[in-house]
């Protein structure tokens, strides 16, 4: 073995796997060649390694063999491949060898850049394997996205990473973040993203698959992962796959009454609107990076707690480092066409609208915004309290007169909110043109509601809190932080 500190090459990483006699299994490759087979070919010694490489390309051959999926590049698919060849491979060599052999099965189904260059450059790659003899097997999946322009070079890539999955599998399983950082290893990461990963079995059996997705945001490997209601990883494509989108962006620390009355009131909105009757929705509630890492370095029991609560409300979670609006909207157009809705607070939007964020676009906020409406985008705003309101434009260092006439409303919505400077004709035009409305249906007793002061309560072991928040995360936190006495600075 080399040491433990050296960046190994991707032929050294295969040789070492051809030369060590435990090691034997399968390559099954659809769609990009066999590029991660050809990489222990070329190392040598590949004859102590592969029992078996094959690529069924023709779609016909691969039904055949492995039987129909609903897209040949999906995890379908590559699940479909991987039980195929690994209980192939344990009925014919277990008996002859499986006393002295870890059996393996490497799988990858892909779609390189066509001719034309029009369409998605990515794979689904998977290993199973033993760690000893006989034992039960492990499992890692994972999703990339290329961005090579050319199919040659997404090729190379497919190819190093492979090598990078099988070595990791074999020699960091008891370290998943270590394997996690090793995917890129002698690889740019402007070249490729790995956006979800999931390990099963019993070698993985203390793995939080949400916490190793949000390693992936952590290293820059992926800028947003997603987890369902039952914190199972997803993969976006997926689940966002032309489809409309609705998103609240929150730290949810905790989730209250507030934020599920603000989605809940513009998903009525949202639905309604004409470009959507008879699409599909999907509605998330997204956590940044920026939030999470706000008290410093990030809780595990903190981060998963947040995931866990909204989980326990039914909603599908969205992790990403976008900090700015307009580049949680183009990652959702990475997948659909169809129309996209943000549900945000009026604080939120008073804060959208301050030119200083915008610095570092050459074209400020005009730039900004030209990103963050185009293709059909909508904000639908949430209210506050005339004097909740004020107090927040107070500490946010506001210093300008109200550019509308409110005084006699006691609730600042997207109608009478106070925009400065060049920005007010702006959010004029875009009122005008009904890309930004106030959420209609709202619960006007959750408005004194904040969750900066449910976290204060529950942090100083007061009383009351339980109304503010829904019955399941009033469970959820009694559950998750306070029992055992492990509450302080953790909800």
């Amino acid at each position: 073995m080399n040491s433990p500190n050296e960046l190994l090459t991707t032929t050294q990483k295969a040789l070492t796997i051809n030369l060590e006699a435990l090691r034997y299994g399968v390559f099954a490759e659809i769609g990009a060649g066999q590029e991660v087979a050809r990489e222990f070919f070329h190392a040598g010694g590949a004859s102590g390694t592969i029992a078996k490489s094959i690529s069924a390309y023709d779609m016909a051959f691969s039904d055949v063999i492995y039987g129909k999926a609903p897209r040949y590049v999906s995890s379908e698919r590559l699940h479909l491949m991987l039980d195929h060849e690994y209980k192939i491979l344990l009925e014919r060599l277990d008996a002859a060898r499986g006393e002295r052999t870890s059996f393996f099965v490497f799988a990858d189904t892909v779609a390189t850049s066509n001719y034309k260059g029009t369409n998605e450059a990515h794979g689904w790659l998977g290993i199973r394997f033993q760690t000893e003899p006989r034992t039960e097997c492990n499992e890692i999946i994972l999703h990339i996205r290329m961005w090579d322009k050319q199919a040659a070079l997404q090729q190379q890539v497919l190819g190093i990473v492979g090598v990078n999955l099988i070595y990791g599998a074999f020699y960091y399983h008891d370290d998943p973040n270590k394997l996690i950082d090793s995917l890129c290893d002698t690889l740019d990461h402007n070249r490729i993203e790995v956006d979800m990963i999931r390990f099963s079995g019993p070698c993985f059996k203390g793995v939080d698959n949400r916490w190793a997705s949000l390693h992936l945001v952590r290293t820059g490997l992926t800028n947003a992962v997603m987890f369902d209601s039952s914190g199972n990883v997803l993969q976006p494509s997926e689940v966002l796959y032309k489809k409309a989108v609705l998103v609240e962006r929150g730290s949810f620390r905790p989730p209250t009454h507030v934020n599920v009355d603000m989605i809940k009131g513009a998903e009525t909105m949202f639905r309604k609107e004409p470009e959507l009757q008879g699409k599909d929705v999907v509605v998330l509630m997204e956590i940044t990076m920026n939030n999470l890492l706000s008290g410093g370095e990030i809780a595990a029991r903190d981060f998963l707690g947040r995931v866990d609560l909204l989980g326990d409300l039914g909603f599908t979670v969205l992790i990403s480092n976008y900090q700015e609006y307009h580049r949680l909207t183009s990652y959702f157009r990475r997948y659909t066409k169809e129309m996209i809705g943000v549900a945000m607070g009026v604080n939120n939007l008073q804060e959208l609208f301050n030119e200083k964020y915008y610095d570092n676009l050459d074209g400020g906020i005009l730039e900004a915004f030209g990103r963050l409406f185009r293709n059909s985008v909508k904000l639908y705003i949430y209210p506050m309290w005339r004097d909740a309101y004020e107090d927040y434009r107070a500490r946010s260092g506001a210093n300008e007169a109200p550019s509308h006439n409110v005084s006699s409303n006691s609730i600042v919505d997207a109608g009478n909110i106070t925009i400065q400077g060049h920005a007010a004709d702006l959010y004029e035009h875009l009122r005008k043109r009904q890309l930004i409305e106030s959420i209609a249906d709202f619960n006007e007793a959750y408005l004194n509601i904040f969750s900066r002061d449910v976290f204060n309560k529950i942090r100083n072991g007061e009383s009351g809190w339980e109304d503010m928040v829904p019955d399941q995360v009033a469970t959820g936190i009694k559950h998750l932080f306070l029992d055992d006495n492990r509450t302080k600075g953790s909800a």
